[in-house]
């Protein structure tokens, strides 16, 4: 595998790596989405989990960038992207998207993966972890610990399950930009429109929509709980090489919890990305420095 060094100077310029559209079915019967990339050698797979929000185009760059290194499987989660919807909103919790991802893993005989989790992501791994431990080869936590900021939640909560629709994907992405330039402080509007078209879609009316159920809301947790539970479930990762990935102007994931993680951490390696908040994109050089490293200790 090409270092990110060597790949990043023409990743703009990579056609998308080939995928194959696959599904999987829940345990209550929903038919849920994933893209497949396969690999050419037998590295230990990466399976990417997407934020509360987000969907399987977030991490669309791992496709070429790794080209063939690895074989991925990017995750819609239920209720995301062309994964169904739930019939119950309750469904939309972390112990349920848990058992999801590992009736897919066993579904397709995959055994063990590394775990590439943004956000909710993140949390989905911890769990997964403290659950099925011998299912984990290695974990990337991007921006996300046990402890959350309680103004980061609340700033989630202020626009999770707001439907909004727009003509073009130029109205899509300064509505973007107006709510969340403090996270891409150097963004042009050219690169908002990209990230609008990760987080939108357009519907069958020209309309452009956000990619998700607005009913993964319901369950939203707007205050800040469960600590105890999720540093327990860390834990599960202490000897499991971990990658901690931060944004420098996070406000769901503080310096001090990072920190912290990474002391409880026997194989863990913290980066912070510059000029970042909540999420990293994972697309910066740095990342996929880190990204890199965290493949070569794996395998």
């Amino acid at each position: 595998m090409a270092t990110a060094s060597q790949n990043r100077g023409n990743m703009q310029m990579v056609a998308e790596k080939s995928y194959e559209d696959c599904y999987w079915e829940s345990e209550d019967g929903l038919k849920l989405h994933y893209r497949d990339y396969p690999a050419n050698n037998s590295k230990t797979p990466i399976i990417c989990i997407p934020g509360l929000t987000r969907n399987a185009r977030d991490f669309a760059h791992l496709g070429p960038w790794l080209d063939g290194g690895h074989h991925i499987i990017m995750v819609n989660l239920r209720g995301r992207g062309e994964s169904e919807y739930a019939k119950d909103s309750a469904s939309y919790n972390p112990k349920t998207y848990v058992q999801d991802i590992i009736r897919l893993m066993d579904s397709i005989e995959m055994e063990k993966a590394i775990f590439f989790g943004t956000s909710l992501g993140g949390i989905i791994t911890m769990i997964l972890a403290s659950m099925h431990q011998d299912r984990v080869a290695g974990a990337l936590l991007n921006d996300i610990g046990p402890e959350i900021d309680q103004k980061g939640l609340d700033r989630i909560a202020e626009y999770v399950g707001q439907g909004r629709s727009f003509d073009t994907w130029a109205h899509a992405a300064r509505d973007i930009a107006a709510e969340s330039s403090e996270i891409f402080p150097d963004y042009s509007l050219t690169e908002w429109i990209r990230f609008a078209k990760k987080l939108y879609r357009m519907n069958s009316s020209g309309r452009i929509k956000l990619d998700y159920d607005m009913k993964i809301s319901e369950p939203f947790e707007r205050k800040g709980g469960g600590a105890d539970a999720m540093w327990k479930a860390m834990k599960s990762l202490q000897d499991i090489p971990t990658l901690i990935v931060r944004g420098a102007l996070s406000d769901l994931f503080s310096a001090a919890t990072a920190e912290k993680m990474l002391s409880s951490l026997n194989a863990g390696e913290l980066v912070t990305i510059p000029r970042v908040g909540h999420a990293p994109t994972l697309e910066e050089p740095a990342s996929l420095d880190a990204i890199a490293g965290l493949l070569q200790r794996v395998n």
